[in-house]
This record gives C-alpha cells, structure tokens and sequence, in this order.
C-alpha cells in the first residue's frame, strides 16, 4: 500500500468526527427535548440506542463489509456521518432523528474497526502501536473539545448549529480520505473468510481477554458516567465548576493517551497488568479526597489521565489474541467496550441509588479487581500452554500484523 503521513491524522480526525457526533448529543438533550417537543427519557434514547446498536452489531456490519476497498468503506462510514448531522439540523421530527441515530451507529464500529487496522498498516511495524495511539487520540480530542464545543454552540446560537457543526468536521475527513488515504482493494485468495475471522471466537484465552475488556470499561464508567452527578452532589462544586472540570479532564485524557502508548511499546503485558491496579488507586483517591474541593481538583487531572488509557491499553490487550484477524478483533472490542460501558453505568446507577453517590467509587474499585483477575488468569493460559508473554501492539497479537499478508476483512 502507497503510504502518506497524512493518512493516519486523517483517520484520527475521523474518529473525532464520529464521537463528536455520538457524545455530542449527551450536552445538547434538553435543547433536543425542547424543540422536537418529547420527555427528556425520549430525548436520553438517542444516546441509549446508539450504543446499543453499537454493542450488538458491530462484529456482523464489519463481517459484511470484508472484500470490499478498505478506503470505500472508511469514505462511506464517514459520509454517514456527515449526512446524519445535517439531518439532525434539518429535521423537527423525533422518529427521523431517532432513525438517524440508529444508521450511523451501524457504520461506528465498521469505521473504528478498519481505521486502527489501517493506522497500523500505513507506518512501519515498529511504529504501529504509535499509529493506533494517534487514532485514539481522536477519541480524546472529541471528549475534551468536540463534546463542549457542541453544547457550547447549541447554547449560545442554535441547535442546528450543533449539528452543523459535526456535519463540518466529518465532511472534512471524508474530503480527507479521499485524498490521503491510498486505495486498499482486499486481494484475491488473501481475505480471511468469514469463518476464519468467527474462528478466533472459538479460542477460551480470547473471551477471557473479552471479559477483562468489558470489566475494565465497566470499571471506566460506572465512576466517569456520573461525573457532574459526584462532582456536584459530593464536593458540592456549582455548574461552571462542573463545566471546567469536564474540560479539564478531556485536555488531561489527550496527554495521558499518548503516555499510556508509550508504556505500552516498552513494557506492554505490564501496562495491562498495571492499568486495573491504577483505576483501583484513583477510585480509592477519588472516595479519600471527594468532600474537599481543594484537594479534589488536581485529582480530578489524575483521573483524567489514568482514564485516557483505557482505551488504548484495552484495544491493544484484546489485538493480542486477533491479531491473524485485525479488523475483526477491532470490532469486538468496539461492541464489547461499549457493553462494558451499559454496565457500567448501570451498577453505578444503583451503587448510587442504595447507597449514595458518596460510595459510587466502590463500584469502579469492584470491576477493577475483577479485571485484574481476568487479566491474571489470561496470563495463566500463556504460561500452561508453555506460553512466555506476547507483546501488545507487536510480534504476533499485533494489531494490523497480517496486513502485509493476509487481508482480515472488516
């Protein structure tokens, strides 16, 4: 494949496009509410029923697309995208903009999924985990900016705008595509068949390493999913404060991102190892100092930045077992990351209504130690199997790794 360096921010700007239009909505639903005129639990729907799309389809949409031009199909994600917002500017009606939220999210794995294949396929072997990393940093980019921006603009000009808004940044990528990112047609007798990609669901170490996926972004999100909730009911901060923080905390993720991806080239089994025990301490951090703003501020920033790494260490901890099957594997983790999420944030939801927002910190502790049990016990099957540890993000589990051989389709 000819090689631009402009392919992989391209990509990063595309994965910004897309949570900017998935998160976006979260600061814009009373607005949603208002004007198309349905009860804020209608309104929330547009944010629940786009992960759960997510979840159950992601696997199926990136199998269907496997043979085809691995560029068209990034291009025609990314156009989705962009149509759907200017639908969302365009439309008073609830139920179109409700179908509006279900297209896209078919197309939001089926994008991740051959995005970081391809980030990894564009740079040389040694570089792969920097490119993954880069790609995710879209993800943080949209949190700290992306998803303010949105709520600024629908505040203080129109909803539309909003929404234009992320019709503007995904129209961007999908010009950028176009142009930087090379054709990828899938050669004959190379693509992985539909049954080769299943085969690695037959692996046990692979839904052991599904598991820690899930545990850790349960373990995420059942802290982060009620952040102005802790923030304001525990250490009593007012609306701007909330606000500032939030900010505050996407800027820290975008660092923390790039940090965790260079924990992962030098020393990747242990990152992994060591990520569930971070999340534990900042939890047991955030529980200690959580009454005292003073003290809560510049924890609020170590958060932020242990957060950030979930993503990047998960997807490449669960590329170590896909790695014969990259794209595939991408797509598992984007459906299981995002289940983990719905779990998340419903044991933290009734951490907090049994026991109080004060205790909502135990809930992310209990999925961090169940993580490093799954994690511990995938390990465990490397060292019966006489096994010594694969690296993440290169050698075999690399993600991408057959790209120069075999095409696993997306």
């Amino acid at each position: 494949m000819r090689k631009t360096s402009l392919t992989v921010p391209v990509l990063a700007l595309g994965v910004f496009g897309i949570i900017t239009t998935e998160m976006g909505m979260v600061g814009v639903l009373p607005r949603v509410s208002a004007e198309l005129g349905v009860s804020p639990s209608a309104a929330g729907w547009l944010v629940g029923v786009f992960a759960l799309v997510i979840a159950v389809s992601g696997p199926f949409t990136t199998l269907l697309v496997s043979g085809i031009d691995r560029k068209k199909v990034l291009a025609a994600a990314i156009a989705v995208f962009a149509v759907s917002n200017a639908v969302y500017a365009l439309t008073t009606q609830y139920e179109v903009m409700l179908a509006f939220r279900v297209v896209p999210a078919l197309f939001h794995p089926v994008f991740f999924a051959v995005a970081l294949a391809t980030a990894a396929r564009a740079v040389s072997t040694e570089d792969a985990t920097r490119a993954t990393t880069t790609v995710f940093a879209g993800v943080t980019v949209g949190f700290a900016f992306g998803v303010p921006l949105t709520s600024y603009l629908a505040e203080h000009l129109s909803l539309a705008s909003a929404f234009w808004f992320g019709t503007l940044v995904n129209l961007v990528a999908f010009l950028g595509i176009l142009r930087f990112v090379p054709p990828m047609p899938v050669e004959h007798g190379r693509r992985l068949s539909h049954g080769d990609q299943l085969g690695i669901l037959k692996r046990p170490r692979m839904w052991l390493t599904i598991v820690s996926v899930v545990l850790v972004f349960a373990s995420m999100f059942s802290v982060y999913g009620y952040f102005a909730e802790f923030l304001g009911r525990v250490t009593h901060m007012d609306g701007s404060w909330v606000s500032a923080m939030l900010m505050a905390f996407g800027i820290v993720m975008i660092l923390g991102n790039f940090a965790f991806g260079g924990l992962l080239r030098r020393g990747p089994v242990r990152t992994v190892v060591a990520y569930p025990v971070l999340c534990l301490l900042v939890y047991a951090l955030l529980y200690a100092v959580g009454p005292l703003l003073a003290p809560m501020v510049p924890a609020v920033l170590v958060w932020g930045a242990v957060h950030s790494g979930g993503l990047v260490v998960s997807q490449s901890w669960l590329g170590r077992d896909a790695g014969d099957a990259p794209e595939f594997g991408n797509s598992l983790f984007i459906s299981f990351s995002n289940l983990g999420i719905t779990v998340g944030t419903a044991v933290g939801g009734w951490v907090m209504a049994g026991w109080g927002t004060r205790q909502l910190p135990f809930a992310g502790i209990g999925f961090a130690v169940a993580a490093l049990i799954a994690v511990a016990l995938r390990l465990g099957l490397d060292r019966g199997h006489g096994r010594g540890p694969v690296s993440v993000g290169g050698g075999r589990g690399r993600v991408g790794e057959r790209a120069a051989g075999v095409e696993a389709g997306a």
